[in-house]
């Protein structure tokens, strides 16, 4: 194992206890979600019935929506954390330890995959429960939560990025308010493409929280649309790496100011 593993996996290790101390965390992040899936896949089941939506059930197509959603309204706040760390001064005691500069921050959007995992996993479960089909099978289920983990990857370096370079509290609240309905909405996440407006269809083309639906979508279908899923997920994960490598970027620019 490298040193910038072995690092970052001991920060992350520090971030699961802190969880731990508070379980009650992992539960309350689930009650909106839920809410999404129940609330709107009551609300919305008839909407199965246009001409051109293409879903058998209106949950079927709703749980990858509300797992896509909630990996992003979760990891949109991850910046807070960092934020909090730069306050309190444990930053500045993380950076005069022998450890790999970009462990301290990368152990932060590790934190947020494995929550994200969980997270979604529990959804999915939900959704079968609730008589949600997954013709795609284990294999679809798992592409969509590799999906959502992308997508928590990319908004947690992207929070991390604003809160080192903001430093305040209200800058995070404002952007995270202004993107997270515009970029759900924008998107497949609660309505199927061929009924959306054209101009919407041109910006969810350009959306990563689509891509990421597609992908899942695409993987969760009766028959596995692999190409698709190969052509997003890609542009996802390399996404993913350049705002995880930004991230790192910001915080070696904060460590020189400090």
């Amino acid at each position: 194992m490298t040193a910038i593993a072995a690092h970052t996996s001991l920060m992350t290790g520090r971030q699961l206890k802190a969880l731990a101390r508070q379980p009650a965390y992992l539960v309350i992040s689930l009650i909106q979600p839920v809410i999404w899936l129940f609330l709107f896949g009551s609300l919305f089941r008839k909407v199965v019935e246009l001409p051109g939506f293409g879903a058998p059930s209106y949950l079927d197509y709703l749980v990858p929506g509300v797992v896509i959603m909630s990996a992003l309204s979760t990891s949109m706040w991850s910046g807070m954390t960092v934020l909090e760390e730069i306050d309190r001064g444990i930053m500045d005691r993380f950076l005069v330890l022998p450890l790999h500069r970009s462990a301290i921050i990368n152990a932060s959007v590790v934190m947020q995959s494995l929550t994200t995992t969980v997270q979604s996993l529990i959804i999915v479960v939900l959704g079968w429960a609730a008589g949600a089909h997954y013709p795609g099978g284990v294999p679809g289920m798992l592409v969509l939560i590799a999906a959502s983990v992308l997508i928590a990857v990319v908004f947690s370096a992207l929070s991390n990025t604003v809160g080192m370079l903001a430093r305040q509290r209200e800058t995070i609240i404002g952007i995270n308010t202004f993107l997270l309905l515009p970029l759900t909405f924008l998107s497949t996440a609660f309505m199927a493409t061929a009924l959306m407006p054209h101009w919407m269809r041109i910006v969810a083309a350009g959306n990563p929280v689509n891509w990421a639906l597609e992908a899942g979508r695409a993987a969760m279908s009766a028959s596995p649309d692999w190409a698709r899923v190969l052509i997003q997920g890609g542009g996802l994960a390399l996404l993913a790496i350049a705002v995880t490598a930004l991230s790192v970027l910001t915080f070696r620019a904060y460590q020189k100011s400090v």
